[in-house]
C-alpha cells in the first residue's frame, strides 16, 4: 500500500505540483487549505506524514504542531515536515521544538522535498518496528518493561508510582523531541490531569531521583528552558 500523505498548504498551486511530483512517486496525496481541514483529515484518515506550511490563514503551523502532538495515541506520533517561507533560524528552532520531525525552507526543489519525506518515513519505520517487534524499551542501562510496568536500571528495579510510569514511557517514545508540560499530559490523556501543568516539575523530580546516575546534573531527561523536557535518544 502506497504511503500516505497529508499536504496543509494555503497556496492551492503548490500544493498540486507537490502533489503531482509525490504521486508520480508513488505516494497517496491529499490536500487540505486550511488547518482546521488539515487537523480533521489528519484524525479521519491517520496519513504517514503530515507536509505542514508554517503560515495558515486560520491557525499558525506551530499551533497546529502542537495539536497534532497533543492527539491521542499513534496520531500524536505522525511525522511532520514543515515548510515555511520565512528564513528565521529561529523559526526552526521552535518548529523542532514543537515536534516537527524535519523542515524545509521555500522555495524547496521537489527532488529535496521527496528525499526529506522518504529519510523520515525511513526512521519512522524503523523506530515503529522496533517498538512492534518488543514491549521494552531500552536505553543504555535503562530498561522500561512496558506489558510488566516496570523500570529498571543496571538491572535494579526502580521505585515509580503508575501515573510516574506513564509519564515516563510517553517522554521515551517520543525520545529525542522536546515536549511541552502541556504535550506530555495530553500523552497520558487516559489518566486524569492534574490541575497544574507544573505539577509535572514535580513528577519529573522524582522520575530522575529513580532513573538518573546524578538527579541534580541529569542525562535522560533533560530541562529545555521555557519550553519542557526532552528525553535523551543516547544514553549510558
Amino acid at each position: 500500500m502506497n504511503p500516505q500523505l497529508l499536504m496543509i498548504e494555503d497556496d492551492a498551486r503548490l500544493a498540486d505540483m507537490v502533489g503531482t511530483y509525490l504521486g508520480a512517486s508513488g505516494y497517496t496525496f491529499a490536500h487540505a487549505g486550511t488547518a482546521l481541514d488539515g487537523l480533521a483529515r489528519l484524525q479521519s484518515s491517520a496519513p504517514n506524514l503530515v507536509i505542514l506550511d508554517l503560515m495558515l490563514p486560520d491557525l499558525d503551523g506551530l499551533e497546529v504542531c502542537r495539536r497534532i502532538r497533543a492527539l491521542p495515541g499513534a496520531l500524536a506520533r505522525t511525522p511532520v515536515l514543515m515548510l515555511t517561507a520565512k528564513g528565521d533560524p529561529m523559526d526552526r528552532i521552535i518548529g523542532l521544538e514543537m515536534g516537527a520531525d524535519d523542515y524545509l525552507p521555500k522555495p524547496f526543489e521537489p527532488r529535496e522535498l521527496l528525499a526529506r519525506i522518504r529519510a523520515v518515513l525511513r526512521r519512522e519505520g524503523a523506530a515503529g518496528a522496533l517498538a512492534s517487534d518488543t514491549p521494552l524499551l531500552r536505553f543504555g542501562t535503562l530498561e522500561i518493561d512496558r506489558n510488566a510496568r516496570s523500570v529498571r536500571v543496571g538491572g535494579q528495579l526502580c521505585e515509580l508510582t503508575s501515573y510516574q510510569f506513564d509519564l515516563l514511557v510517553a517522554l521515551a517514545e517520543r525520545a529525542g523531541r522536546v515536549l511541552t508540560r502541556e504535550q506530555i499530559m495530553e500523552a497520558v490523556r487516559g489518566r486524569e490531569l492534574e490541575a497544574f501543568d507544573r505539577s509535572i516539575d514535580v513528577h519529573m523530580g522524582r522520575i530522575r531521583s529513580a532513573i538518573e546516575l546524578d538527579a541534580k546534573n541529569p542525562k535522560r531527561i533533560v530541562t529545555v528552558r521555557g519550553v519542557g523536557y526532552v528525553f535523551a535518544r543516547q544514553q549510558d
